[in-house]
């Protein structure tokens, strides 16, 4: 296995693919169907090139099976805090670990830029993606935010992780 940043010769649509199975699977019964049908092949391919991020793979084998995107908040209630933006895995690598080794890879990289703690935010129905972030450290704030995808309302809530 292999976790490093991304680089331009990386095959974006490939990288796309994570976010769209990884939603399919993820979010299948939080976000209605029809949407997660409707997801279009590459539609995160050009997200990932963002230059405000900084974006980390997970490679197993030559193949793409993971991504993590990361920046200074982007929020003004955490204006001093590092944000994991995303995560995300082919679903059949869930639940295997690989999860925990590239979290712990971008986590590594906000504290070297010398963040004393990390939010991030997530869909308030996803439980197995809130167990994740409370195994690994991270508190709910229960700062929420409301969201619409797909037609559906929802709520994000926040959590926290600081370094000690």
């Amino acid at each position: 296995m292999e976790i490093r940043y991304i680089s331009p010769a990386d095959d974006k649509n490939a990288i796309s693919r994570i976010y769209e199975e990884s939603w399919k699977s993820a979010y299948r019964d939080i976000i209605p169907k029809e949407y997660l049908d409707s997801i279009p092949k590459g539609r995160w391919a050009k997200k990932v090139d963002n230059p405000d991020w900084s974006t980390m793979l997970c490679i197993e084998n030559g193949e793409y099976i993971g991504t993590s995107s990361f920046c200074k908040s982007r929020f003004e209630q955490y204006p001093d805090s590092g944000e994991v933006i995303s995560i995300y895995f082919l679903p059949e690598y869930m639940g295997r670990g690989y999860g925990n080794k590239l979290l712990d890879s971008v986590m590594q990289e906000l504290k070297k830029r010398g963040f004393a703690e990390v939010f991030l935010w997530v869909l308030e129905e996803n439980h197995r993606a809130r167990a994740f972030y409370e195994k690994y450290g991270f508190e709910c704030t229960h700062d929420y935010r409301e969201d619409s995808i797909g037609g559906k309302e929802l709520r994000e809530v926040s959590y926290i992780y600081r370094f000690e």
